[in-house]
Protein backbone atom coordinates (compact mmCIF):
# COMPACT_ATOMS: atom_id res chain seq x y z
CA UNK A 1 0.00 0.00 0.00
CA UNK A 2 1.29 3.18 -1.30
CA UNK A 3 2.12 5.65 1.63
CA UNK A 4 1.10 9.65 2.14
CA UNK A 5 4.35 10.64 0.44
CA UNK A 6 3.92 7.99 -2.16
CA UNK A 7 0.51 9.66 -3.24
CA UNK A 8 1.59 12.87 -2.86
CA UNK A 9 4.30 13.24 -5.92
CA UNK A 10 1.99 11.39 -7.97
CA UNK A 11 -1.54 13.68 -7.26
CA UNK A 12 -1.40 17.23 -5.26
CA UNK A 13 -4.32 18.06 -3.73
CA UNK A 14 -3.41 21.69 -3.19
CA UNK A 15 -2.51 22.29 -7.04
CA UNK A 16 -5.17 24.70 -9.36
CA UNK A 17 -7.90 22.82 -11.25
CA UNK A 18 -5.71 23.33 -14.70
CA UNK A 19 -2.80 21.94 -12.62
CA UNK A 20 -4.64 18.86 -11.81
CA UNK A 21 -5.72 18.31 -15.60
CA UNK A 22 -2.16 19.04 -16.57
CA UNK A 23 -1.30 16.58 -14.32
CA UNK A 24 -3.20 13.53 -15.66
CA UNK A 25 -0.14 11.59 -17.27
CA UNK A 26 -2.36 10.90 -20.56
CA UNK A 27 -3.32 13.73 -21.07
CA UNK A 28 -0.73 15.88 -20.74
CA UNK A 29 1.37 13.39 -23.01
CA UNK A 30 -1.18 13.86 -25.71
CA UNK A 31 -1.16 17.58 -24.86
CA UNK A 32 2.53 17.56 -25.33
CA UNK A 33 2.08 15.83 -28.61
CA UNK A 34 0.60 18.63 -29.98
CA UNK A 35 3.74 20.62 -29.62
CA UNK A 36 5.18 18.34 -32.01
CA UNK A 37 2.72 17.86 -34.46
CA UNK A 38 2.80 21.62 -34.40
CA UNK A 39 6.61 21.42 -35.16
CA UNK A 40 6.17 19.03 -37.74
CA UNK A 41 3.58 21.57 -39.65
CA UNK A 42 5.82 24.31 -39.75
CA UNK A 43 8.98 22.19 -40.95
CA UNK A 44 6.78 21.42 -43.52
CA UNK A 45 5.55 24.82 -44.17
CA UNK A 46 9.24 26.21 -43.78
CA UNK A 47 10.42 23.44 -46.76
CA UNK A 48 8.04 24.38 -48.89
CA UNK A 49 8.97 28.24 -48.67
CA UNK A 50 12.52 27.01 -49.40
CA UNK A 51 11.46 24.37 -52.14
CA UNK A 52 9.67 27.34 -53.73
CA UNK A 53 12.66 29.87 -53.67
CA UNK A 54 14.63 27.39 -54.79
CA UNK A 55 12.42 26.74 -57.80
CA UNK A 56 11.37 23.28 -57.00
CA UNK A 57 8.01 21.88 -57.63
CA UNK A 58 4.88 24.67 -55.96
CA UNK A 59 2.58 24.12 -53.22
CA UNK A 60 1.12 26.51 -50.56
CA UNK A 61 3.23 27.57 -47.96
CA UNK A 62 0.78 27.12 -45.30
CA UNK A 63 -0.93 25.29 -43.17
CA UNK A 64 -2.67 23.68 -45.86
CA UNK A 65 -0.08 23.30 -47.58
CA UNK A 66 2.05 21.25 -45.05
CA UNK A 67 -1.23 19.24 -44.02
CA UNK A 68 -1.25 18.22 -48.02
CA UNK A 69 2.20 17.41 -48.02
CA UNK A 70 1.56 15.13 -44.55
CA UNK A 71 -1.29 13.20 -45.96
CA UNK A 72 0.75 12.25 -49.00
CA UNK A 73 3.42 11.19 -46.94
CA UNK A 74 3.57 6.86 -45.86
CA UNK A 75 1.75 6.75 -42.62
CA UNK A 76 0.84 10.42 -43.15
CA UNK A 77 -3.13 10.03 -42.64
CA UNK A 78 -2.24 8.11 -39.35
CA UNK A 79 -0.39 10.91 -38.14
CA UNK A 80 -2.81 13.19 -38.99
CA UNK A 81 -5.82 11.29 -36.63
CA UNK A 82 -3.12 10.99 -34.31
CA UNK A 83 -2.85 15.33 -34.65
CA UNK A 84 -6.33 15.74 -34.35
CA UNK A 85 -6.29 14.67 -30.85
CA UNK A 86 -3.31 16.17 -29.86
CA UNK A 87 -4.14 19.38 -31.09
CA UNK A 88 -7.45 19.02 -29.26
CA UNK A 89 -6.32 17.88 -26.00
CA UNK A 90 -3.86 20.84 -26.22
CA UNK A 91 -7.04 23.65 -27.00
CA UNK A 92 -8.57 21.89 -24.29
CA UNK A 93 -5.61 22.82 -21.96
CA UNK A 94 -5.31 26.30 -23.05
CA UNK A 95 -9.03 26.66 -22.68
CA UNK A 96 -8.64 25.14 -19.62
CA UNK A 97 -6.02 27.72 -18.59
CA UNK A 98 -8.38 30.79 -20.15
CA UNK A 99 -10.54 29.84 -17.58
CA UNK A 100 -9.19 28.61 -14.39
CA UNK A 101 -5.70 30.29 -14.75
CA UNK A 102 -2.13 28.96 -15.21
CA UNK A 103 -1.00 26.21 -13.89
CA UNK A 104 2.59 27.68 -13.40
CA UNK A 105 2.89 30.17 -10.47
CA UNK A 106 -0.53 31.56 -10.96
CA UNK A 107 -0.05 33.39 -7.67
CA UNK A 108 2.79 35.33 -8.31
CA UNK A 109 1.00 37.22 -11.39
CA UNK A 110 -0.28 40.48 -10.90
CA UNK A 111 -4.09 40.86 -11.63
CA UNK A 112 -3.54 42.79 -14.69
CA UNK A 113 -0.53 40.31 -16.15
CA UNK A 114 -3.26 37.53 -14.91
CA UNK A 115 -5.59 38.63 -17.38
CA UNK A 116 -3.68 39.07 -20.21
CA UNK A 117 -2.32 35.45 -19.26
CA UNK A 118 -5.57 33.93 -19.95
CA UNK A 119 -6.27 36.12 -23.08
CA UNK A 120 -3.27 34.53 -24.67
CA UNK A 121 -4.07 31.21 -23.01
CA UNK A 122 -7.93 31.82 -25.00
CA UNK A 123 -6.46 32.84 -28.15
CA UNK A 124 -4.27 29.65 -28.32
CA UNK A 125 -7.49 27.66 -27.73
CA UNK A 126 -8.93 28.77 -30.60
CA UNK A 127 -5.21 28.46 -32.75
CA UNK A 128 -5.23 24.82 -31.62
CA UNK A 129 -8.70 23.67 -32.17
CA UNK A 130 -8.38 25.38 -35.69
CA UNK A 131 -5.79 23.30 -36.29
CA UNK A 132 -8.06 20.42 -34.92
CA UNK A 133 -10.35 20.65 -37.11
CA UNK A 134 -8.05 21.63 -40.61
CA UNK A 135 -6.53 17.91 -39.34
CA UNK A 136 -9.59 16.49 -39.38
CA UNK A 137 -10.61 17.85 -42.50
CA UNK A 138 -7.34 16.16 -44.27
CA UNK A 139 -7.12 12.90 -41.93
CA UNK A 140 -10.82 12.12 -43.99
CA UNK A 141 -9.54 12.72 -47.41
CA UNK A 142 -10.55 16.37 -47.37
CA UNK A 143 -9.53 19.55 -46.32
CA UNK A 144 -9.25 22.78 -48.10
CA UNK A 145 -6.62 25.59 -48.94
CA UNK A 146 -6.33 27.94 -46.02
CA UNK A 147 -5.23 30.62 -48.30
CA UNK A 148 -8.66 30.41 -50.57
CA UNK A 149 -10.78 30.70 -47.54
CA UNK A 150 -8.88 33.71 -46.28
CA UNK A 151 -9.51 35.15 -50.16
CA UNK A 152 -13.27 34.26 -49.77
CA UNK A 153 -13.71 35.73 -46.19
CA UNK A 154 -12.24 38.89 -47.42
CA UNK A 155 -13.97 38.83 -50.44
CA UNK A 156 -17.50 38.59 -48.34
CA UNK A 157 -16.88 41.35 -45.85
CA UNK A 158 -15.46 43.86 -47.94
CA UNK A 159 -18.64 44.32 -49.45
CA UNK A 160 -19.94 46.24 -46.25
CA UNK A 161 -18.29 49.07 -44.34
CA UNK A 162 -18.58 47.18 -40.82
CA UNK A 163 -16.91 44.52 -42.67
CA UNK A 164 -14.23 46.86 -44.24
CA UNK A 165 -13.55 48.62 -40.47
CA UNK A 166 -13.34 45.02 -38.68
CA UNK A 167 -10.65 43.56 -41.37
CA UNK A 168 -8.42 46.47 -41.07
CA UNK A 169 -8.91 45.97 -37.03
CA UNK A 170 -7.83 42.33 -37.72
CA UNK A 171 -4.82 43.26 -39.93
CA UNK A 172 -4.45 45.66 -36.73
CA UNK A 173 -4.23 43.11 -34.35
CA UNK A 174 -2.58 40.24 -36.34
CA UNK A 175 0.56 42.89 -36.94
CA UNK A 176 0.38 43.23 -33.26
CA UNK A 177 0.65 39.66 -32.61
CA UNK A 178 3.75 39.60 -35.04
CA UNK A 179 4.97 42.17 -32.93
CA UNK A 180 4.88 40.35 -30.04
CA UNK A 181 6.09 37.09 -31.21
CA UNK A 182 9.40 39.01 -32.53
CA UNK A 183 9.53 40.79 -29.17
CA UNK A 184 9.36 37.57 -27.16
CA UNK A 185 12.46 35.74 -29.17
CA UNK A 186 14.43 38.96 -29.00
CA UNK A 187 13.97 39.66 -25.59
CA UNK A 188 14.10 35.48 -24.87
CA UNK A 189 10.80 36.11 -22.53
CA UNK A 190 9.65 32.62 -23.81
CA UNK A 191 12.44 31.44 -21.24
CA UNK A 192 9.90 31.75 -18.42
CA UNK A 193 7.69 29.31 -19.99
CA UNK A 194 10.26 26.04 -19.50
CA UNK A 195 10.92 24.64 -17.06
CA UNK A 196 14.65 23.52 -15.55
CA UNK A 197 18.18 24.91 -17.08
CA UNK A 198 17.43 25.67 -20.77
CA UNK A 199 20.53 24.71 -23.15
CA UNK A 200 22.17 27.65 -25.52
CA UNK A 201 20.77 25.61 -28.42
CA UNK A 202 17.18 25.85 -26.64
CA UNK A 203 17.60 29.22 -26.18
CA UNK A 204 19.04 30.06 -29.97
CA UNK A 205 16.40 28.33 -31.51
CA UNK A 206 13.63 30.23 -29.27
CA UNK A 207 15.07 33.36 -30.25
CA UNK A 208 14.99 32.91 -33.98
CA UNK A 209 12.02 30.99 -34.55
CA UNK A 210 9.98 33.55 -32.61
CA UNK A 211 11.40 36.34 -34.78
CA UNK A 212 10.97 34.79 -38.00
CA UNK A 213 7.42 33.33 -36.93
CA UNK A 214 6.33 36.53 -35.48
CA UNK A 215 7.42 38.53 -39.23
CA UNK A 216 5.52 36.27 -40.88
CA UNK A 217 2.37 36.67 -39.11
CA UNK A 218 2.94 40.42 -39.71
CA UNK A 219 3.22 40.36 -43.15
CA UNK A 220 0.06 38.55 -43.12
CA UNK A 221 -1.77 41.46 -41.35
CA UNK A 222 0.03 43.84 -43.51
CA UNK A 223 -1.62 41.71 -46.55
CA UNK A 224 -4.93 42.18 -44.88
CA UNK A 225 -4.63 45.69 -44.83
CA UNK A 226 -2.95 46.33 -47.93
CA UNK A 227 -6.07 44.10 -49.69
CA UNK A 228 -8.58 46.62 -48.16
CA UNK A 229 -7.10 49.43 -49.36
CA UNK A 230 -6.15 48.22 -52.40
CA UNK A 231 -10.34 46.55 -53.10
CA UNK A 232 -8.36 43.67 -53.80
CA UNK A 233 -8.95 40.69 -51.70
CA UNK A 234 -6.98 37.77 -53.28
CA UNK A 235 -3.91 40.40 -52.01
CA UNK A 236 -5.30 38.75 -48.29
CA UNK A 237 -3.75 34.92 -49.15
CA UNK A 238 -3.09 34.21 -45.44
CA UNK A 239 1.09 32.85 -44.74
CA UNK A 240 1.25 31.39 -48.36
CA UNK A 241 0.41 34.91 -50.32
CA UNK A 242 2.93 36.44 -47.34
CA UNK A 243 5.31 33.99 -48.44
CA UNK A 244 5.14 34.71 -52.01
CA UNK A 245 4.54 38.36 -51.92
CA UNK A 246 7.96 37.88 -50.15
CA UNK A 247 9.63 35.82 -53.51
CA UNK A 248 8.40 38.07 -56.05
CA UNK A 249 10.73 41.28 -54.23
CA UNK A 250 13.84 42.10 -55.76
CA UNK A 251 16.60 39.13 -53.89
CA UNK A 252 13.34 37.39 -53.06
CA UNK A 253 14.63 33.70 -53.52
CA UNK A 254 17.42 34.67 -50.33
CA UNK A 255 14.38 36.13 -48.26
CA UNK A 256 11.85 33.34 -49.18
CA UNK A 257 15.05 31.09 -48.23
CA UNK A 258 15.85 32.68 -44.56
CA UNK A 259 11.93 33.20 -44.28
CA UNK A 260 11.51 29.39 -44.39
CA UNK A 261 14.57 28.62 -43.17
CA UNK A 262 13.08 30.84 -39.40
CA UNK A 263 9.99 28.89 -39.79
CA UNK A 264 11.65 25.70 -39.84
CA UNK A 265 13.41 26.92 -36.78
CA UNK A 266 10.69 27.56 -34.69
CA UNK A 267 9.42 23.86 -35.78
CA UNK A 268 12.63 22.76 -34.51
CA UNK A 269 11.71 24.82 -31.33
CA UNK A 270 8.07 23.52 -30.68
CA UNK A 271 10.13 20.08 -30.32
CA UNK A 272 11.90 21.60 -27.43
CA UNK A 273 8.73 22.66 -26.05
CA UNK A 274 7.32 19.53 -26.32
CA UNK A 275 9.97 18.37 -23.60
CA UNK A 276 10.25 21.33 -21.86
CA UNK A 277 6.81 23.60 -21.47
CA UNK A 278 5.47 23.80 -17.67
CA UNK A 279 2.49 22.12 -17.85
Amino acid sequence: MADDTTFSASYDNSATPVARVAQNSIFERFARAGFVMSGIVHLLIGYIAVRIALGGAGGTADQSGAMTELAGQPGGVVALWVGVVAFSLMALWRLAEAALGSSSGPDADSTKSEVVNRVKAFSLAVVYFAFAFSAFGFARGGGGSSSEQSTGITARMMHTTAGTIALVAAGLIIIAIGGYHVYKGATQSFLPDLKGATSTLVRRLGTVGYVAKGLAIAAIGALVILAVLRSEPDEARGLDGAFKTLGAQPFGAVLLVAAGSGIITYGLYSFAMARYTKM
